[in-house]
């Protein structure tokens, strides 16, 4: 029996109230030792994964396995999950199974023998960034463990590489099996007979999975599926690029109900490059933005073979084309130099940012270890620096930080000082982001994505499972519209201001400008000049934001540049307002990304696509009608009276109607720039297979066939500091022979 430096539990079933308290001496990171790292109380991670990894890692090198136990919580269910156990892999004792009557029952033999070794971790959220922190570690067994030649048999250690699956995928078109696949795998390897790291077993299951998934007629499938979608519908809008060898290398598409939500939101957009569909080893990049009641919508899709500057290239120009030239004034995407390279060509009169969610999730596992018990403090730290309103501020606290941590040599410090204009608030409030920055905003984003990567079953299928979740989203959208609209509007302040916000704004935007007229009366306003006042808390001796208000050309501008930044005026502009008298907010400063022109409601109707769109909309308006029709009895008899008028006419219409259908060709699209629109890129050659060959005609102008030299794939980066990936049964490459 093998003890280690730990903490012994009694009963893994107990509760969290049953395991052992964290100190505030127990809160480093880790303890290295001369042979490994060893988990310790109070130890802290960015995600359950990296706590899996970092354990299985110190399992290997005890000689032993563990797998995944108990869990408290429910991924999508209140608050999520909020803690796990991982145990040795012999933890528990095996179970019976009843035998059925008149039948024989197999129980097989286990290996599980109740041994107590487990590492607990617990979710805990601090200045809004979740974290898992150890709060229960045993290294007891019961068993003895396995040497180091031994223990990489166990099955959690046996892995296999892209590059392994590959070659086992091009020996099984040569005909041979698994056994030759192994023998030849370990004399190219030059390892001993039985030591590669995966079994028989593992490449049998892996040849499964090749056959669950069929990768060439997926590649064709999808290509056929756009045509189809395209010919269905004339707004659908993709593209596409084949390589030199005729594999597919990179696809994009767009949904017609997704480029007018463009048209109107595209001003600041969100381009999440951070999952992958491991089943077809490519990339999944998703355009987002938020509409004018706060919900998210989703601009375009992409699915990239490479992650490089060319690929993001494609990827950019294809979007920009689809939008029909218009560029968005603001671009948050992940923390990636290739698409910041992209972008700077592709947009350049675009504002790029980085998204804080995913450079704050990296943190303790950059600075955790290296601070220690000053960590939290630290991160205090820099989210007031992250909020600052002033460049000049955030320079100065800046050098104080680093001075006060000893980070000056610090890489990721360094790092993240000479990108501070793409992340840092200060550097950023001048341009308009539509409130994305949040918090609150990056969750929406992130469950929005998910959808998305949960019906991933098949490649050809994944359009026709995208237009799906949009459609779902959109009607999901619209009737918790219709929802906003029938609640009555709750005024708090009795301010001339919020009737009027109230009236224009929809209830999202004036949700936001509510929030600041509440807090707008615990400052105090300064006259400096005739036409500028200092306004601060009534708390503070001195300081504040500086408001300039011109009332003769209704010009009115704050220091913080709130409204530059969200579209929602500020609390000090609000209380300068109240003050001098004014009781409307001038037009000009409230945008019409926020009004509600859902008034129009003829318009809106008459520009509807389908019937039942318009449907949808009558019943919308109904309800409406019902809502408001009810509030005095006078409504009542009118609408009565109206309804039976209406009624009666549309009986007397009849009741199917002819159209004729003329023959239609292919339009021209409305926008085609030089050098990066290709010619006629909706046309889909016809696919044609000789032998098992897929042959794209070539000379027809009308083709979109790009081709050109294979590119070589980056090495993969560790999950944890790369990209959240989503497995899915499957290849791992899609080609098209």
């Amino acid at each position: 029996m093998s003890e280690g430096a730990s903490t012994r539990m009694d009963d893994l079933s107990q509760d969290d109230a049953g395991t052992i308290e964290e100190t505030a001496e127990d809160s480093i990171l880790s303890r290295q030792t001369c042979l490994n790292l060893v988990p310790v109380v109070g130890q802290r991670f960015a995600s359950q994964d990296a706590a899996y990894e970092f354990y299985c890692g110190f399992a290997k090198q005890c000689g032993f396995s563990i797998r995944r136990h108990r869990t408290r919580g429910k991924d999508g269910v209140g608050r999520g999950v909020t803690r796990r156990d991982f145990t040795c892999h012999r933890g528990g004792y095996p179970q019976m199974k009843p035998a059925e009557d008149g039948k024989s029952q197999r129980n097989r033999k286990s290996s599980r023998c109740g041994c107590q070794a487990y590492m607990r971790i617990v979710k805990r959220v601090e200045f809004d960034v979740p974290e898992w922190r150890v709060t229960g570690f045993s290294n007891v067994h019961n068993h003895e463990l396995l040497k180091s030649s031994e223990v990489s048999q166990l099955h959690a250690y046996c892995s296999m590489s892209p590059d392994d699956k590959s070659r086992i995928c091009m020996y099984a078109k040569a005909g041979m099996s698994v056994r030759q696949m192994m023998r030849l795998m370990e004399l190219e390897k030059g390892v001993k007979l039985g030591c590669l790291t995966f079994t028989e077993v593992d490449v049998r299951n892996l040849l499964q999975s090749f056959r669950n998934v069929n990768k060439d007629n997926d590649a064709i499938d999808l290509i056929a599926m756009c045509k189809k979608m395209k010919d269905e519908n004339p707004d659908f809008k993709y593209d596409f690029k084949i390589d030199g060898h005729n594999r597919l290398e990179h696809i994009a598409w767009s949904y017609g109900s997704s480029i007018q939500l463009y048209e109107k939101f595209g001003d600041a957009v969100v381009f999440d490059t951070t999952y992958r569909l491991d089943a077809y080893d490519m990339l999944l990049g998703i355009w987002l933005g938020v509409d004018n009641q706060g919900m998210i919508c989703c601009f375009g899709c992409v699915l990239l073979r490479d992650e490089n500057v060319q690929s993001f290239f494609w990827a950019l120009k294809t979007f920009w084309w689809f939008m029909k030239g218009k560029t968005p004034q603001t671009i948050l995407t992940d923390h990636n130099m290739w698409l910041k390279e992209a972008i700077a060509v592709v947009m350049p009169q675009t504002r790029h940012a980085f998204c804080i969610w995913y450079i704050v999730e990296k943190f303790s596992e950059w600075f955790s270890a290296l601070i220690g018990s000053r960590y939290n403090e630290w991160k205090a730290d820099f989210d007031q620096l992250y909020n600052l309103q002033s460049a000049e501020e955030f320079e100065e606290r800046w050098m104080e930080m680093v001075d006060r941590y000893g980070l000056h040599t610090n890489k990721h410090v360094i790092s993240l000082y000479a990108l501070r204009s793409f992340w840092a608030l200060a550097y950023m409030r001048a341009y308009f982001f539509a409130g994305m920055t949040s918090i609150c905003h990056s969750d929406s984003i992130n469950a929005f994505i998910q959808r998305f990567l949960g019906v991933v079953s098949q490649l050809d299928r994944f359009v026709e499972h995208a237009a799906d979740i949009v459609n779902y989203s959109d009607r999901t959208g619209a009737k918790q519209k219709l929802q906003q609209k029938l609640q009555r509007v709750c005024l708090k302040t009795g301010s001339p201001i919020e009737s009027h916000a109230a009236s224009v704004l929809t209830p999202y935007a004036f949700g936001k400008l509510q929030e600041e007229l509440v807090l707008a009366p615990q400052y105090a306003s300064l006259p400096v000049d005739e036409f500028c006042f200092q306004v601060r808390h009534h708390t503070q001796a001195d300081g504040g934001c500086k408001v300039i208000w011109v009332p003769s050309q209704e010009h009115i501008s704050c220091s913080c540049c709130e409204f530059e930044f969200t579209g929602i005026l500020c609390r000090h502009v609000l209380r300068v307002l109240s003050n001098n008298n004014c009781f409307r907010i001038p037009n000009q400063y409230l945008p019409t990304r926020w009004c509600d022109v859902s008034s129009s409601s003829t318009n809106t109707f008459q520009n509807a696509k389908d019937k039942s769109e318009k449907i949808q909309l009558l019943e919308s308006m109904a309800s409406t009608l019902v809502a408001e029709s009810s509030e005095t009895e006078e409504r009542l008899h009118v609408a009565y009276e109206q309804i039976a008028v209406v009624l009666s006419r549309v009986k007397d219409l009849p009741s199917t109607t002819r159209k004729a259908i003329e023959g239609s060709s292919n339009c021209p699209p409305d926008f085609c720039p030089p050098d990066i629109c290709p010619p006629n890129i909706m046309t889909l050659p016809e696919v044609e297979v000789d032998d098992g060959v897929v042959r794209f005609p070539i000379g027809n102008s009308h083709d979109s066939v790009s081709s050109g030299k294979p590119k070589e794939r980056r090495p993969k980066e560790v999950e944890s500091n790369r990209k959240r990936t989503r497995q899915c049964a499957g290849p791992c490459c899609l080609s098209v022979q």
